[in-house]
């Protein structure tokens, strides 16, 4: 069965008007349910495509119209097999004796059709940006356009009908998504009118996303537990089932919350948020986590945003005096509308659940009432009315502060009025500072020496001498204005620091030499500046992050504090221009995430700086520097250098020597780069060194044995699971010259061969015949005879290159009987040239009259002397042309340096190099190998009946 994508990929089923049946290679996936083409809803198509195939139309006795069924994974890459038409509709031959097509082996089913067929789409349409259908073996694969279901389906809505060549369906209340084609079967005679439905199933290729980064939750602070709060914008995965949004979670439920999630009857997930815990807004007013969305998918992909859960305000707190009772001075000849007293109720609540109004208890006097105002809003008392000879000594005003809902607070204010005989001093300030209801205001930066205000003392009596001081804590000081009398500047002394102490309050006090005094209270408030930048917890910020992360993956939180108030205070969170663009840092919470994955094989080490800004005028900022390191996972295979490797080794190498280096690497770090080598098949004859990478053989090699290997090794990483890969190994054996030459005939010293007296010179007698398992020149044999005994021995010669023995002269009367040569077969090997010998009887007579008498005369040991000269081969010189292309050389810088004499200096040229190469040429003919006697004699043979050889 050929594969298709995956083990999953396609599925088909084929309908026709007869019973549907099942091809029996398409046994894989679920079984889906034949289709009727003959369907009411269809008979328009089919009506509308007998118009578009014309002179087809009589031809409808033979056609058959056919439904297909396929199904594959979206984002399959470009020419994976979908299916094949001419299979899945079992196309076989009508030809007699065909066998049935079950029984034919698979490159033989459903060929051959004479006339062949033809298979095409109906029309052009958008066929070829999905699919491709090969018009001869009508195999349909994936183009070079990726299918993306959600592209296809999600946008284009469902109930698209099989117009054109090619369309897109798919059903509202179904996660189907098919592409619909229209194929044509032909010639006539076949036609076959094809429906193919190609189902796409979803993969997990797309990451929920939460249509906003930020979602806000409120909660009132008196939710009871177990309250649930629906979250709205949830997130949205364009995939489908298991792999869309299957549940949500929070970073930090901060020990007061949890999510649960809820499925409606579409499928539809919301998630809720519950409360585990008592909430108080006076406590914490606001939680901020990461919401996250996590699909069903292996692996499973995330998104997440920002959940800020707002704790919204309940009236739960009633207004609250710091003391029961204030006792006040009021001296007799105070003036109308000074302040005397303030009070001040607190209520933690916010809005109109904190609005206080002061107001007198109904058991306060009316004449007290009269004497003394009281601010409903702001709780200060002033002296309404001047104070006369016969007002009370003593004014008890109970206070009530009044808040939504609450039971009022009470404070008592004990005013003590006292008459004054004497008029006191008087303290007169003029204010050069911006001066509100007694409040003095400063901005904190003002300079040392800031002039405040010029107090005037006066003495209403004129006959009293009056000192001032300063009375309080703060970088302030009194001083008399010289050159006038009784005059005082109020000025700082030192700078201020908002940071530090935000109010001070003092008094200029004054008393004359009888003793009475006059305070004047001076409130000083001092306004804040943006004189303080955000600051950061760590100026260097180290994390690290394990390679191919989820998208949008949370880094860390940042976090600068800023000592400033209000908005000046107020720290948002920016990335440096040095950070990647796929880093973001969102401003307001200052969460740390990535985009998208890393590759630590990529880049290992990030290091980029992130800016904390103020909102102060003009902005403060400050300065960290991210240093993000990204951890190694085992996700590269070990990689050979090269794809595969060859090595020439020479035969007989010795065992357990070095081949050669297997050079190996592996991109990933630590325990997951380190690489084992092994040898996976011949085991037992190589071994490879894990560390060095060497690879050896554990015996020696013969070549003659086997003169090549095939290995495969296998390299596997550290890592946890394991990755591996193979490489292809060659070993080539390189032939030494170990095997002397075998003489196959004659088999035996003991022969011999009959040689008629009639028989004319230059006729072949025998010959000698060997073989040589080296190879290349280590194979070259040459044969001569080294040794001759006989009448006249000299009569015979041996062809050194082909050793046949021929007769140089006629035979006489005296050269009967017995002749001996004895041959040497020698090969032409490096360094060291090995030798075999062999005995060749000759006997010389008209007839073999008595063998028993030759056969002694073999038995004899014979007495040779062994000739000195060796065996000559001629072998081609190869100087000739190095010579040749010396002389073209010159002819061409002579021809470059004298452009005048080209003529004459090319045919010199040409005249010494024809006459050099003949030269060399003559000499070549009579040149020779000389290859030295080595060894002894070998005359060990089999016995060979003997053969007449004559001249017919």
């Amino acid at each position: 069965m050929r594969g298709r994508g995956d083990a999953r990929s396609s599925r088909a089923l084929a309908v026709s008007g007869s019973p549907a049946t099942w091809h029996p290679r398409l046994d894989m996936g679920r079984l889906l349910r034949p289709r009727s083409s003959t369907g009411h809803r269809n008979l328009p198509h089919v009506f509308l495509f007998f118009l578009f195939v014309g002179p087809f139309n009589c031809l409808a006795s033979y056609s058959r119209a056919t439904e297909l069924l396929y199904s594959l994974n979206e984002g399959l890459p470009a020419g994976v097999l979908i299916g094949s038409l001419a299979e899945d509709l079992r196309l076989v031959p009508r030809a007699a004796g065909t066998q049935n097509q079950q029984s034919q082996p698979p490159e033989r089913r459903g060929a051959p059709w004479n006339p062949p067929l033809s298979f095409s789409l109906a029309s052009g349409g958008l066929s070829g940006q999905y699919v491709t259908l090969d018009n001869r073996s009508g195999e349909l694969h994936t183009s070079a356009r990726e299918i993306d279901r959600e592209a296809l389906c999600l946008d284009g809505g469902g109930g698209a009908a099989w117009g054109g060549s090619i369309s897109i369906s798919s059903s509202p209340s179904s996660d189907s998504c098919l592409l619909l084609l229209d194929v044509l079967v032909l010639p006539q005679e076949y036609f076959r009118f094809v429906k193919v439905k190609i189902a796409i199933r979803d993969i997990n290729d797309n990451a929920p996303q939460f249509p906003v980064s930020q979602i806000s939750v409120w909660v009132p602070e008196n939710a009871p537990v177990n309250t649930r709060l629906a979250i709205e914008h949830p997130a949205v995965d364009p995939d489908i089932g298991i792999n869309g949004v299957q549940t949500y979670r929070l970073l930090d439920y901060h020990g007061m919350f949890t999510l649960d999630v809820e499925e409606n009857e579409n499928g539809e997930r919301t998630p809720y948020l519950i409360v585990m815990g008592a909430l108080d807004r006076e406590t914490q007013d606001q939680y901020v986590s990461i919401i996250i969305a996590e699909d069903g998918g292996s692996p499973p992909l995330m998104g997440s945003a920002t959940l800020t859960i707002g704790i919204s305000d309940i009236n739960d707190n009633c207004p609250v005096f710091m003391d029961s009772q204030i006792n006040v001075t009021v001296y007799g000849n105070a003036t109308v509308g000074t302040p005397i007293a303030a009070v001040q109720a607190m209520d933690k609540d916010l809005g109109t659940n904190a609005q206080i109004t002061y107001t007198y208890s109904q058991k306060v006097p009316q004449a007290s009432k009269d004497l003394f105002h009281l601010d409903q809003t702001t709780g200060v008392i002033k002296l309404f009315s001047k104070i006369g000879g016969s007002v009370l000594q003593t004014h008890k005003l109970t206070i009530l502060a009044n808040g939504p809902g609450c039971i009022p607070a009470v404070i008592t204010a004990l005013v003590s009025i006292i008459k004054v005989i004497f008029r006191p001093p008087e303290i007169v300030p003029r204010y050069i500072a911006n001066e509100i209801d007694g409040v003095v205001y400063l901005k904190e930066l003002e300079p040392v020496n800031t002039p405040i205000a010029f107090f005037t003392i006066r003495d209403p009596e004129g006959k009293y001498k009056i000192n001032c001081y300063l009375d309080g804590e703060g970088p302030f000081r009194l001083s008399p204005y010289k050159p006038y009398n009784n005059e005082y500047l109020l000025e700082t002394t030192k700078p201020m620091d908002y940071e530090l102490q935000q109010f001070y309050e003092i008094a200029v006090v004054a008393w004359n030499s009888e003793g009475f005094h006059v305070k004047r209270i001076i409130k000083v408030q001092l306004l804040d500046d943006n004189d303080n930048a955000p600051v950061f917890l760590q100026p260097l910020i180290e994390l690290t992050i394990e390679e191919n992360n989820a998208p949008n993956a949370f880094l860390t939180k940042l976090y600068a504090t800023d000592a400033d108030s209000e908005e000046r205070g107020q720290v948002s969170y920016f990335l440096g221009p040095d950070a990647p663009s796929y880093f973001s840092l969102d401003s307001v919470t200052g969460i740390l995430t990535v985009s998208t994955q890393l590759d630590r094989e990529e880049k290992e080490k990030y290091r980029y700086t992130v800016r904390a800004v103020d909102c102060g005028k003009p902005p403060r900022e400050s300065v960290a520097t991210v240093a993000l390191t990204v951890l190694d996972k085992n996700d590269n295979s070990p990689r050979f250098i090269n794809k595969d490797f060859s090595f020439f080794v020479p035969e007989n190498f010795p065992g357990y020597g070095e081949i050669g280096v297997i050079s190996v690497t592996d991109a990933d770090a630590g325990r997951n780069g380190w690489v084992a080598l092994s040898v996976v098949n011949q085991s037992d004859i190589f071994v490879i060194d894990t560390g060095k990478g060497m690879l050896r053989a554990k015996v020696s090699l013969d070549r003659e044995q086997q003169s090549s290997y095939t290995l495969w090794v296998e390299a596997v990483d550290g890592g946890e699971p394991a990755l591996s890969s193979t490489t292809k190994i060659t070993i080539l054996l390189l032939d030494i010259n170990d095997n002397p030459p075998l003489v196959l005939f004659p088999q035996s010293n003991m022969s011999y061969l009959l040689v008629l007296p009639s028989t004319l010179p230059g006729s072949p007698v025998t010959e000698v015949y060997a073989v040589d398992k080296d190879t290349g020149m280590n194979a070259v044999i040459a044969y001569s005879i080294i040794g001759r005994r006989g009448p006249r021995p000299e009569s015979f010669r041996i062809d050194p290159k082909t050793g046949n023995i021929t007769l140089e002269e006629a035979l006489l009367q005296t050269d009967y009987g017995l002749h001996r040569l004895l041959v040497k077969v020698s090969d032409h090997g490096y360094p060291e040239p090995l030798y075999s010998t062999v005995m060749v009887n000759l006997f010389v007579n008209d007839t073999v009259s008595n063998e028993s008498y030759i056969e002694s005369l073999l038995r004899k040991e014979p007495e040779i002397n062994i000739e000195e000269k060796e065996p000559q081969i001629s072998i081609e010189p190869t100087h000739r042309k190095v010579e040749s292309v010396s002389c073209m050389a010159t002819l061409v810088a002579l021809s470059v340096i004298s452009l005048g004499s080209i003529t004459l200096v090319t045919g010199m040229g040409i005249y010494l190099c024809l006459r050099k190469g003949k030269q060399h040429h003559r000499e070549d003919e009579n040149m020779e190998v000389q290859i030295p006697l080595k060894g002894k004699i070998d005359l060990h043979m089999r016995e060979r009946k003997p053969m007449d050889i004559s001249n017919i």
